[in-house]
């Protein structure tokens, strides 16, 4: 049964929707393009502290977060104006961001509703899963038409999470994939056709690995040696 939904940061300026189904927690964009600003990577930041606040307090043995957009966009990316008037927003809000959900204590679905671009795509990419619609939607990274660099961390995350060949085509020719092909180079784990559909799938592999949760911080420590390169490059030179 889902439960009444907490918005971040706060109701009245709602940029994420939190909502419950059981041991599922639904973090849906509700900005349109949800393009990553400060007041939005809080907002999912907030809403990932609350949901970890709750699984500590009721002492959950199943658990998993899944994310999603709405409409054809899952993330459209950075407010390329809002964010480079913020010195240093992607080493100290954009970044340790990927790392939480990259780090997160319980287990993380992509619902990937529509296109995925480039910061969306990294946002994607941190979770421990991804869920792609098949019938409309990209993911890419165009930062090399932009043109625009990529830091450290971000390359590292990629690079882990990608085979070689395809973190080639990915980073050096802003090439973009469709569920079907992103399913084929592993990109993602399932897809399927239409919103609905891909909700419904994405839940149900979320509801399949949320009892992995029961392990506690084992499950985080595991984490950090999983990634233990990602996470310091994300993080060497953010501003706790």
């Amino acid at each position: 049964m889902a439960t009444s939904s907490v918005f971040f940061p706060s109701s009245s300026e709602s940029l994420v929707d939190l909502s419950r189904e059981g041991p599922l927690f639904i973090l849906t964009m509700i900005d349109h393009e949800n393009r990553f600003t400060t007041e939005m990577c809080k907002a999912i930041c907030d809403a990932m502290d609350h949901v970890m606040d709750v699984v500590d307090k009721e002492d959950m043995q199943q658990a998993a977060l899944m994310t999603r957009g709405q409409d054809k966009f899952y993330s459209n990316g950075l407010n390329m104006e809002k964010a480079w008037a913020i010195p240093g927003f992607t080493d100290h809000t954009f970044m340790p961001m990927l790392n939480k959900i990259l780090m997160f204590g319980i287990p993380t679905i992509a619902c990937m509703n529509g296109h995925a671009f480039a910061g969306g795509c990294l946002m994607a990419m941190a979770h421990d899963y991804r869920v792609m619609r098949s019938d409309r939607g990209f993911m890419c990274m165009n930062e090399i038409d932009l043109p625009s660099p990529l830091p450290a961390g971000m390359s590292a995350l990629l690079r882990y999470k990608m085979h070689p060949h395809v973190y080639r085509s990915v980073v050096l020719e802003a090439k973009r994939y469709g569920g079907k092909e992103a399913l084929a180079y592993h990109l993602v784990d399932a897809i399927a056709e239409g919103v609905e559909p891909t909700v419904a799938l994405a839940k149900e592999v979320a509801l399949k690995i949320a009892p992995k949760a029961k392990c506690g911080s084992i499950f985080e420590l595991i984490k950090e040696d999983m990634y233990p390169e990602v996470s310091s490059r994300l993080m060497m030179n953010a501003k706790l």
